[in-house]
């Protein structure tokens, strides 16, 4: 059984098809990578997914147990959690602070702010816990998002670009934790647009356009298949 399954999604907002009867499974410990152009539904894909839009018809499955019209919270304890395209982090809280919050979610008896410090050492922000979040730099904000999502002990994590504004050394790092997390067995859904970390780190790719599937697979099969060219990767992918 894979750890998610999601078949036959729609969802349409007035007269938009966002997303148009999309299926894929992801696997439990891999890392799935869902790329396309701007608009094509990932990040709508994601709010399914995480209780934020509930879907006109089609399942989600977590473990088998079909989540789709679960509201966030009760999605969240099952142990799914995400980051977001725009930064939602709490600003005028400190970087620990932030990490706690995600830790109340998963609950459990260890001393949390342990846990938390641990945390921020993985991310590399040990050293800012007691620095206000919004004074950190962009890149840093986005790895203690990653940190606070951690805190929430997923199963699986919903990472929506990650990446973005980050340089080349950011994102290097970036992909080593990736690595480490799925060495750890946390499962990976990731959306984003840096072809360079995408064909990297995933372990296959699904391709969105005009909220419908139009490719999956390995890396290398995706990035040479002539419809995710004409729609999204052409010059990238070479």
């Amino acid at each position: 059984m894979a750890l998610l399954e999601v078949d036959n999604l729609s969802l349409s907002f007035g007269g938009i098809h966002a997303l148009q009867q999309v299926s894929l499974r992801i696997e439990e410990g891999e890392i799935m990578a869902i790329i396309g152009p701007n608009g094509a539904g990932k990040t709508t894909l994601f709010n399914c997914i995480s209780g934020l839009h509930h879907a006109d018809s089609g399942a989600i499955r977590l473990a088998g147990t079909d989540i789709v019209r679960y509201p966030p919270h009760l999605i969240a304890r099952l142990g799914v959690a995400r980051t977001f395209q725009n930064l939602r982090l709490f600003r005028n809280l400190t970087v620990l602070e932030n990490v706690l919050i995600g830790g109340y979610v998963s609950g459990g008896s260890r001393d949390r702010v342990h846990g938390a410090m641990e945390l921020l050492e993985f991310v590399g922000l040990s050293d800012q816990a007691f620095s206000l979040a919004g004074s950190l730099p962009y890149g840093a904000q986005r790895r203690l998002e990653l940190a606070r999502a951690l805190a929430m002990a997923p199963r699986l994590i919903l990472l929506d670009e990650p990446a973005a504004g980050m340089n080349f050394a950011e994102i290097q790092d970036l992909l080593r934790l990736f690595r480490t997390m799925r060495d750890r067995g946390l499962t990976i859904a990731l959306v984003e647009h840096d072809m360079r970390l995408v064909m990297n780190v995933s372990d296959r790719v699904a391709v969105l356009d005009y909220g419908k599937k139009i490719a999956e697979g390995l890396p290398a099969e995706v990035r040479t298949n002539q419809a995710v060219l004409d729609a999204y990767l052409g010059d990238e992918a070479g």
